[in-house]
């Protein structure tokens, strides 16, 4: 693994948590209350405006693809959390505490980035961002899928793996629209 990698990776991280941690000083931890179906649909409609604004000519929206990146991102931590903790009917985290199951969930998907990444040699890399965003979008109905069979599967990854890797998909993608800027 190469320290680039490992460097951008954290730079993204490192962006993703500035934003979630001032939107919950803002807002609290309210997403609490949401059901990780609520964030499964959040999360797809961010990944399905991304995959509009790469296949359209014309974009009404002055927000670029950057933001949905790392929405993706905070949104995919936050379904990880709620499938870890339950749903509650009223926030019940303060900040400290929230950034604390924040930080856990991000540092495991370092983790598990840097053991994909030896293992497919970095082959991210050699990929459009546009089929990183078709493969969030796959895993995203996947996620549906397996939401709507009341969490069963016969022999594929949990809801959580797939999560994951959406995660480290943005962050992947992030890192490949920084580079070309």
């Amino acid at each position: 693994m190469n320290n680039q990698t490992i460097n951008q990776f954290n730079s993204v991280v490192t962006e993703c948590k500035r934003l979630f941690e001032a939107k919950t000083s803002d807002y609290g931890p309210a997403w609490r209350i949401l059901r990780p179906s609520s964030l499964t649909d959040q999360i797809y409609i961010k990944a399905n405006r991304i995959r509009s604004i790469q296949t359209k000519a014309q974009q009404l929206v002055d927000e670029g693809v950057e933001s949905e990146f790392i929405g993706i991102v905070n949104y995919s931590v936050m379904a990880i959390i709620q499938l870890r903790l339950k749903p509650v009917d009223q926030p019940d985290l303060n900040l400290e505490e929230t950034l604390t199951h924040y930080n856990k969930v991000l540092n495991e998907s370092i983790a598990l980035m840097q053991r994909k990444n030896h293992d497919y040699d970095e082959a991210w890399r050699n990929m459009r961002v546009s089929s990183l965003t078709d493969i969030i979008l796959m895993k995203l109905l996947r996620i549906k899928q397996i939401e709507d069979n009341n969490g069963t599967t016969m022999v594929s990854e949990g809801i959580d793996a797939s999560y994951f890797d959406i995660i480290n998909y943005s962050i992947f993608a992030l890192i490949l629209l920084n580079e070309r800027t």
